[in-house]
């Protein structure tokens, strides 16, 4: 389970070059100023579909390669990436002399023997298996299901602890199945059943090519038992709230709430034992999942473990497994045509287990000291922005006002990478046991966090590493952070036209530090304690016009029968539109130091700041990427950041004359403004 509440944008965050450097693009690297013009589509009116103004020439014509569910900008740019590291990784050779790129080569090189991985069979899988033929009992059950690679219904987990951020707590909650959410076991209609149908075929193939006898009345069990959880999992939606997934529990409260469950053994197994208290999420979800355990035969349960033991390991064994699992979670679930090159999902491999010591190596590359000091001087810039907007917003009083100053100058940006990185020494890694990789890293893993309990909470610690292209904002931690592979062109790029880093790079910045005080992250106060610090009256009316833009945006169908969902998608909307407001305040201040800039191409400086923010947001996606997203993401597809953000500014309507003639056209009493 995924602890820390982070908010990330997911992809095409990017930084604001500095003011001060050019006024021009000659040497841009997208087109002449910033942005690539030919992606437009002029016989579009902006007012009808901004987003197909901006793009629409690129979106009828760029074609979805088929290994990738998703093209564009926010999805292209991590290729580039990822030939850097493979780059670094195999300059390195097999066994280079250097322990810790050794360790990575070993890693990767592993994951690359596909001809040792075909001679060694399910060779591999037996010792493991084993494990699973030899419970016998429900602690025996439990006990497993807590070791590192198993499945559990149950995920437990450390984190900052919500109410008092500098101490570390255990956290407990509803855990992954193996379809990608609830919605998808129970979901009426043709398409579900289709994926339910393939879903249930892969497991027989699973069991199948494990060697596994009655694979087909076992398939039926699995998927009746998953199919049993997912109907008391919380939604989406329910788990975005801080309030309700905050339950700490001591022991006997523990067992009242799933008293099927060991608590004292599972914890003691995991190194937990002397932790007096554990703060449950999703407390109705927790308790039905532990009367599964105590309900379901134990045999049922066992074959679980196993197909989901395979199934989740299956990109480290013979071709065979790998095939299958991408069949469906690629090509059934996604509409992805072909599998990656394996040299691609080698790099995801390895910088999922050794992210750092990639990272490390990385930076040193393609990170520098005056790219770190000019990203820190922008952030700054965006944080007085938000200042400004803070002061003026009419809807917050003073008593709440002062809070949010508070909170904005207590923000903790980090650029570029750690100052501090993981040292990954004591992990073992084989040569000639990619799975055994899997499974060191897993527990390396966790021996890591247990280190930290009874420690003050490190707050040097990063959840991505400088070679992801992302960013995100930690509520707990009040902090911002921008690795460094995210900020180069298109979304960081010095010779652009000010008008399109503040468009591009200024949005975001101000999109993830809005993610402050969207509806999630404003319960948390400037320590990052979850704490209402706000009047009834300021919270009143933040709620009145958020749920505006939820109606908003629950009124969106990006394919037939599928809405966005606005309450799921509410934080990340807020922040896009609070973002692109401070944005665009920062720019019209640049704008009254510099003055008016020059019109470009036969567009304006306004122009160009909001084709910016739409071209920063380019992206087409497959059906089933779109359908997963929708069901799950709370994020926004990509058109709808652009089209459901820019509707709601009147600078948008004024710098392209939009009408109430237009399709997009909101009447100003209708629009939305989160500052």
């Amino acid at each position: 389970m995924r602890l820390p509440r982070l908010a990330a944008l997911l992809l095409g965050t990017s930084l604001l070059a500095s003011p001060a450097l050019a006024q021009t693009a000659a040497t841009a690297k997208y087109g002449a100023w910033g942005v690539d013009l030919t992606t437009m589509d002029r016989g579009v009116k902006p007012g009808d579909d901004f987003y197909a103004y901006a793009l629409g020439s690129w979106l009828r014509d760029a074609p979805i390669p088929a290994d990738k569910a998703r093209i564009g900008y926010n999805y292209d740019l991590p290729d580039e990436t990822e030939i850097e590291v493979r780059t670094l990784i195999e300059d390195a050779g097999p066994s280079p002399s250097d322990p810790v790129l050794r360790q990575v080569a070993t890693y990767y090189h592993a994951f690359m023997d596909e001809a040792g991985i075909e001679a060694r069979g399910t060779a591999p899988l037996k010792p493991y298996l084993a494990r699973i033929d030899a419970v016998h009992d429900r602690r025996s059950l439990e006990l497993l299901m807590a070791d590192h690679g198993y499945a559990s219904p149950i995920g437990i987990g450390i984190s900052a602890d919500e109410k008092d951020p500098t101490r570390y707590t255990v956290m407990a909650g509803q855990a992954g199945l193996g379809l990608p959410s609830r919605d998808y076991y129970l979901l009426p209609g043709e398409k579900y059943e289709t994926i339910r149908k393939a879903y249930r075929a892969y497991i027989v193939k699973i069991q199948q090519l494990a060697g596994i006898a009655d694979a087909e009345a076992k398939a039926d069990a699995i998927l009746a038992l998953e199919t049993s959880l997912a109907k008391d999992q919380w939604t989406p939606e329910a788990r975005r709230d801080p309030q309700k997934t905050y339950n700490p529990m001591d022991r006997a409260q523990l067992a009242r709430l799933a008293p099927q469950f060991d608590w004292d053994a599972v914890l003691a197994h995991q190194g937990l034992g002397r932790m007096p208290t554990v703060v449950v999420r999703e407390t109705t979800a927790v308790t039905a999942a532990a009367k599964r355990l105590g309900d379901v035969p134990l045999a049922t349960w066992k074959d679980w473990l196993r197909f989901r033991f395979i199934s989740d390991h299956a990109a480290v064994l013979p071709k065979a497994f790998d095939a299958a699992q991408f069949d469906f979670y690629g090509h059934t679930l996604r509409d992805v045509q072909a599998q990656s090159e394996r040299w691609k999902r080698g790099v995801r491999v390895v910088n999922g287990a050794l992210g750092e010591a990639i990272g490390k190596i990385y930076a040193e590359r393609h990170w520098g000291p005056a790219a770190e000091a000019l990203s820190k001087e922008l952030v700054e810039d965006l944080r007085a922005a938000y200042a400004d907007k803070i002061k003026a917003a009419a809807w917050m009083d003073a008593p709440t006002r002062k809070e949010a100053l508070a909170k904005l100058a207590a923000f903790d940006p980090r650029i570029g990478h750690p100052d501090k990185y993981i040292d990954y020494a004591s992990m073992p890694v084989s040569a000639t046991d990619p799975l055994a990789n899997d499974l060191a890293s897993d527990e390396f893993e966790w021996k890591l966090q247990l280190s930290r309990l009874g420690k003050p909470v490190d707050r040097t610690l990063w959840e991505m590493t400088p070679q992801t292209v992302n960013a995100y904002y930690d509520p707990v931690m009040n902090q911002v952070t921008f690795p460094a592979a995210q900020l180069q062109p298109p979304f960081f790029d010095p010779a652009a036209d000010p008008a399109v880093n503040y468009g591009e790079t200024g949005a975001t910045i101000g999109h993830e530090m809005g993610h402050g005080f969207d509806d999630e992250g404003r319960q948390f106060d400037a320590s990052g304690k979850l704490r209402d610090w706000w009047t009834p009256q300021a919270a009143e009316r933040y709620t009145a016009h958020a749920q505006a833009l939820v109606k908003q945006f629950d009124a969106y169908e990006p394919i037939p029968g599928v809405h966005i969902k606005g309450q799921l998608t509410l934080g990340e909307n807020l922040a896009d539109l609070g973002g692109l407001e401070v944005a665009y305040a920062a720019y019209r201040r640049y704008v009254a130091r510099h003055g008016e800039p020059k019109v470009l191409d036969g567009l304006t400086g306004d122009q160009r700041f909001f084709l910016a923010y739409a071209a920063s947001w380019q992206g087409k996606a497959r059906e089933g990427a779109v359908r997963a997203q929708l069901l799950s993401d709370p994020h926004s597809p990509d058109k709808y950041r652009v089209n459901g953000i820019v509707r709601n500014m009147d600078a948008w309507y004024t710098a392209f004359g939009v009408k109430p003639s237009d399709a997009l056209y909101l009447a100003p009493a209708a629009r939305v403004h989160v500052w």
